[in-house]
């Protein structure tokens, strides 16, 4: 915690966003994420591949928009920058790694934004004439910030908040593969705990409810290793992968 309370403090981000607590939300996966490096690994290499081979089955590659990049650690960002002219990182938070690995190629930016509002009205503007757009495990943290929220203020959300908010955001992928040349999605989609035996005690539908078409790819990804939330248990994540999201919804 202690950790994370320090990258909070450190990690620059907009006076609003960080009391609408993205700056704490960043500075506990940036903790978690070192603490569980290498059961991480196998999830975040299969998503930079994923990536990678979106990227590299676009046709035009005059900009590329990773939404979600946060610590760039399921982005191949020197791929990206060696394929693209433009790469645009958007993000909450930009932490200080991802700030400096993107300092290393001229033609990577970074855009400040709240992403939970969906891509609609001025946010869409750094998506307009992309060739290639990534949501990088991103459309199941949407809705914490604003739940954590209403949790913080003794006040009930809104019902269907949850469902909303991933359905707002699925709408504006749909909305700009229509006119962009690639969407790539990955999302983890359903937590379950397991015991060390193996056996399944709880599962948690990330999604809300909402359903998503057959992905091209899917794997597990141990987010919460035997120690992590507790010495008998351990949190495991659905991941789904769409290197072509316009082709999933067809």
């Amino acid at each position: 915690m202690l950790a994370a309370w320090a990258l909070s403090l450190l990690n620059p981000a907009p006076l609003g966003l960080r009391r609408r607590g993205y700056v704490r939300q960043s500075g506990l996966l940036h903790a978690r994420s070192r603490r569980c490096r290498a059961a991480w690994a196998p999830h975040l290499e299969r998503a930079r591949r994923v990536i990678a081979a979106a990227a590299e089955a676009t046709a035009q590659r005059g900009h590329a928009v990773i939404l979600g990049s946060g610590l760039l650690d399921d982005v191949p960002l020197d791929r990206l920058a060696a394929l693209f002219a433009r790469v645009t990182l958007v993000d909450a938070v930009h932490p200080w790694p991802a700030r400096w690995a993107a300092g290393r190629h001229p033609n990577v930016r970074l855009v400040t934004a709240e992403i939970s509002a969906g891509l609609t009205g001025g946010s869409a503007a750094f998506c307009a004439g992309a060739d290639l757009i990534v949501s990088a495990n991103l459309l199941s943290q949407i809705p914490i910030v604003p739940l954590d929220v209403y949790e913080a203020r003794g006040r009930e959300a809104p019902p269907g908040l949850g469902a909303h908010l991933i359905e707002t955001h699925l709408a504006a992928l749909d909305a700009v593969a229509r006119g962009a040349g690639r969407v790539c999605l990955i999302t983890d989609t359903v937590q379950r705990e397991e015991v060390r035996a193996g056996r399944i005690t709880d599962s948690l539908d990330l999604m809300f409810g909402v359903a998503l078409p057959p992905p091209e790819a899917a794997w597990d990804w141990d987010i919460a290793p035997f120690g992590e939330v507790g010495r008998g248990h351990r949190l495991i994540h659905r991941v789904h992968a769409y290197p072509d999201w316009r082709a999933a919804r067809a």
